[in-house]
Parts: structure tokens; C-alpha cells; sequence
């Protein structure tokens, strides 16, 4: 019996988050410390099995509370679902698909809702374990904007291509979503996507907290409600945070760890400057900057990544995040 099994890691942006969603550029790693893994092998039926996020018993009434904020109602198994279903229908009338039927299930150790992408790991790594059992020949450049259509045309899910992209592609990628740049693939609109070399990185730190996790859509939906009725205070951040991704790309091929860390604080700045955000979320990366860390969001917040320069450091800075709750790591890209 073939066993199919695949993976996606964690995502965190080093700079211009969030401008992805909105034509702009980002600079974003994988994180190899958390992975979401699907195992898939042929069967008699179509089989979608639940995973541990998926379960229905619970020890209270609280704890059936405390379950559907932190998993919403379907757990992780909506995504599988999803990512079947959006991936027959792209392949329809490109590729023949065999008619063999398979059990799929999926786990994941991704803390779940502080901004590391685990819900687009689960479905990149659903989406590479239909490729392989499929052999169909869906170009990498397609992968991502297939993986977000998932989230944004089946679930009705805000979503950008940035996560899907760094975790299609891993390792450091410099993404550019300008009108320049973007361009129609299979159907599918995609970005122009460079890999950098990963060892061009200086020594990075990644801190996280499940304390802080909760549903993080309000400030983003604010944010594309305001782009939308063309706020200028809107329109010159993305532009802002665009130009310091090009920054950031440059500072790294330059080996210059010092630039880097300063357009990374800037780039939080700037997101500051026009959301309001978690007080606790914001607490994070002062406490970075307080031992002389560089700091921004990996993502809509909950998790923190930044410039470490020394293990010295890095201990002082572990202490400290420690102290208000946070696991503090050196993230493998």
C-alpha cells in the first residue's frame, strides 16, 4: 500500500507585513520548529479522519467554550475538506484524475491562532499529498494561489498569498504583489516570488504565546475595510511597508544584521501606528526591545519575531518574554 505523507511548516514575516494582501511586498522564512503533517493512502471510500483538534467530548461546559475559541466549530477538518474539493475543481478539464478513493488525516503542532499560519499548513500539506497521489503536474508558482483560494473562495475567509507562498516555497522568500508583478497563471493570479539563501539570516529569536491566542480578524477586517474606501492614512502605510520589505531584502543580501533588525522594528512601528492592537501582543515586542532586541509581528499577532545578536542575549531576552508567558526559540528555517 503506498503511504503518502507531507508536511508545511510554520511561516513568520521578517518585513512588510501586511502589505501582501493589499499590492505590496513581504519578506517572510519558514519555521521548521512546527510543522502540520497529512498522512494519505488509498482505501475503499473517501475517508477524512478527524484529528484530535476535531473532537466532541469535552470534560465541561467551559471546556467546550474554551475549544471553540481557540479551534472554531469544524477544527482543522474544514480545511481538509476544502482543499479536496478546490483542488478537484481546479484540475477539472487540466488533468485527469484517477478514480481510486483514499483515507487522508492531518495533525499539527502549530500553536494555533497567534499569527505562525497553521490553518495554510494544513492545507499546503493536504494540497502536496493530492499532487503526489494524483501525479498531477500543478506548477509551484500556481501551488500558493490555489492553497489561499481554499480559505478565500470556499470558506469565505480573509486570507493573502504571503503564507501560502513561503510555505509552498520554504526557506526566505521576497514576494512582490505590485501590479507589475502580479500576473494570471492556470486561472489563478499570482506574485513574482525570489528564494534567497537562508544563510544569509543573522541569528533570529521567535517567541510565542497560547495565552495570548484568539481569533485575530477584527483588525485585519478593519484594515481591508479602510483600503477599500481608499484611506489615504491606509494607502501610504502599505506603501511604507512595502518599501521596507525592498529594504529588508536589500540589508540581507548585504549581510547587514543591524539594517535588518531596524526596518524590522520599523516595519512593527508602522503597523502600530494605524491598528489598534492587543495591549499583550504589544507587550511582547517591548520587552524584546527592552534588552535591545529588534522586534515585529510574524503575523497578525501572538508571535513575535526579531534580531538576536548573541546567545548572551538571547538567555536575557528568554527570561524576560518568560516572565509574561511567552516561549522564546531560536527558529530553524
Amino acid at each position: 500500500m503506498q503511504i503518502i505523507r507531507r508536511s508545511a511548516y510554520a511561516r513568520a514575516a521578517l518585513a512588510g507585513n501586511p502589505s501582501d494582501g493589499y499590492g505590496g511586498k513581504t519578506l517572510s522564512m519558514i519555521v521548521r520548529n512546527f510543522h502540520a503533517d497529512v498522512v494519505l493512502y488509498e482505501w475503499p471510500t473517501l475517508e477524512v479522519l478527524p484529528a484530535r483538534e476535531d473532537h466532541n467530548k469535552f470534560e465541561s461546559l467551559a471546556h467546550l467554550i474554551d475549544d471553540v475559541r481557540q479551534h472554531g466549530y469544524y477544527g482543522g477538518i474544514r480545511l481538509v475538506k476544502a482543499t479536496i474539493k478546490r483542488f478537484a475543481e481546479h484540475c477539472a478539464g487540466r488533468y485527469a484524475l484517477h478514480d481510486r478513493n483514499f483515507s487522508v488525516r492531518y495533525s499539527s503542532n502549530i500553536p494555533r491562532q497567534v499569527g505562525l499560519a497553521g490553518s495554510s499548513a494544513i492545507i499546503v500539506a493536504t494540497l502536496r499529498a493530492l499532487v503526489d497521489f494524483y501525479a498531477v503536474p500543478i506548477p509551484q508558482e500556481v501551488q500558493p494561489s490555489l492553497a489561499m483560494s481554499v480559505e478565500t473562495a470556499e470558506l469565505d475567509m480573509a486570507a493573502g498569498l504571503q503564507d501560502r507562498v513561503i510555505q509552498v516555497y520554504e526557506g526566505l522568500v521576497f514576494q512582490d504583489y505590485s501590479a507589475d508583478a502580479m500576473h494570471e497563471v492556470d486561472g489563478l493570479r499570482c506574485g513574482r516570488y525570489e528564494s534567497l539563501a537562508p544563510s544569509l539570516l543573522p541569528p533570529l529569536f521567535l517567541a510565542y504565546s497560547t495565552a495570548y491566542s484568539k481569533p485575530i480578524q477584527t483588525a485585519s477586517n478593519n484594515l481591508r475595510t479602510r483600503f477599500e474606501r481608499g484611506d489615504a492614512e491606509v494607502i501610504e502605510a502599505i506603501e511604507t511597508l512595502a518599501g521596507i520589505a525592498d529594504k529588508a531584502r536589500a540589508a540581507v543580501l548585504a549581510g547587514d544584521s543591524a539594517e535588518l533588525g531596524r526596518l524590522m522594528d520599523a516595519n512593527f512601528d508602522e503597523r502600530r501606528r494605524i491598528l489598534t492592537l492587543p495591549a499583550a501582543h504589544v507587550r511582547m515586542v517591548e520587552v524584546a526591545r527592552s534588552v535591545g532586541a529588534a522586534a515585529n509581528f510574524c503575523g497578525s499577532g501572538g508571535a513575535i519575531i526579531g534580531y538576536c545578536p548573541n546567545e548572551t542575549a538571547f538567555r536575557r531576552l528568554a527570561d524576560q518574554l518568560r516572565e509574561t508567558g511567552c516561549e522564546t526559540i531560536r527558529p530553524i528555517v
